[in-house]
């Protein structure tokens, strides 16, 4: 009862250092926010610096508020948009594969869990060896809340923590939570997301934060046919661009911005050289608009494109570099027949 006591204790002050509120929702879902204030200055000192720059971007961590996330699930049922059955498909064929990988008990730490749908195939997958399962959800999205009481109604045996929060953040919270095993998992090639040098420091923040007998399971895009990446980023349905164009309608809401949505149209091109699909929102005019809780007057230029997302593709030589410098150990890599897609699974290199 002390030891209890002592812990509860210790997550409070944790909780509050790192700017969280802790919300009790039923005996077995409970999750963590940010404060509003952090929220919202985060959200405009970064648009205020980034929109500074020669080259206007948005982080593409904001595509998420609840419309966004609501729109990406709908993406990841397009046609064109291979990257989600090809992940599916291989997280089914794991049932036999990852539990020779797993000794014992292991908490189930999603980043960007957005609406769950390919966590039930790795909730499905511990339940064979485990009768208690703890799920640790993270994302920006209050989207979370919602998927993860979706997951309780259908898995009583499943106790939820979600952080709704950025990874680093939320990572922060869990390195001081307890000694359980994680397998923490990073599906939709959302890595991709990710310039190289800031990729390669997120997977070594990753790697710090792992126990020893920790895994880590990264889905990635590979290398391959430039028609196919454009359809998957260009979708006929267009919900794509209404994707993109949504963050754009986020500022407007969140941080009182006079964007006209109607004035910006969806961009999006596969750069060969540097392995990468980039998508821009192209201004349709000259045109000026406020962001008054950024403090910034921006003035846009006629066809001048503001960079939204990077998704890099990856070769398996690739990968196999980028776990020997973050200091991880490959454990095994599952690709689909046609190699469109990989599934890695990591350990510390002890």
């Amino acid at each position: 009862m002390v030891r209890f006591l002592v812990k509860l204790m210790s997550l409070e002050i944790i909780q509050k250092e790192l700017g969280y509120t802790r919300h009790v929702i039923s005996e077995c879902l409970r999750c963590f926010k940010p404060t509003r204030e952090k929220t919202q200055k985060t959200f405009a000192e970064e648009l205020s610096s980034s929109f500074n720059q020669k080259q206007k971007s948005i982080n593409p961590k904001f595509f998420y508020d609840q419309k966004g996330s609501y729109l990406f699930k709908k993406i990841c049922t397009l046609p064109e948009y291979y990257i989600s059955r090809t992940e599916a498909g291989l997280l089914k064929q794991l049932d036999k594969k990852l539990p020779q990988y797993l000794n014992g008990n292991f908490r189930l730490v999603e980043l960007g869990s957005g609406s769950s749908t390919k966590t039930r195939i790795l909730i499905d997958i511990l339940e064979k060896s485990q009768k208690h399962i703890e799920y640790f959800p993270i994302d920006i999205s209050n989207i979370l809340t919602e998927s993860c009481k979706e997951l309780q109604n259908d898995y009583k045996n499943l106790h939820i923590t979600g952080i709704i929060d950025d990874y680093e953040s939320a990572l922060e919270l869990i390195k001081n939570y307890d000694n359980m095993k994680n397998l923490i998992v990073f599906l939709g090639s959302s890595f991709g997301n990710y310039d190289s040098n800031i990729g390669l420091q997120f997977l070594q923040k990753i790697n710090s934060l792992m126990k020893n007998d920790d895994l880590f399971l990264i889905g990635l895009d590979l290398v391959k046919d430039e028609t196919v990446l454009e359809h998957a980023y260009n979708d006929s349905q267009g919900i794509t661009a209404q994707f993109n164009l949504n963050v754009l309608s986020r500022i407007n809401s969140e941080l009182g911005a006079n964007f006209d949505v109607n004035k910006f149209v969806h961009y999006s091109v596969y750069n060969k050289k540097q392995s990468r699909i980039e998508m821009y929102l192209r201004s349709l005019e000259k045109q000026i608009v406020n962001i008054p809780k950024a403090d910034l007057v921006l003035e846009v230029k006629k066809d001048e494109l503001i960079h939204t997302e990077n998704s890099f593709k990856f070769t398996i030589s690739q990968i196999k570099e980028m776990s020997a410098m973050s200091n991880f150990q490959i454990q095994d890599i599952w690709c689909d027949e046609k190699r469109y897609f990989g599934l890695i699974l990591l350990s510390k290199n002890n």
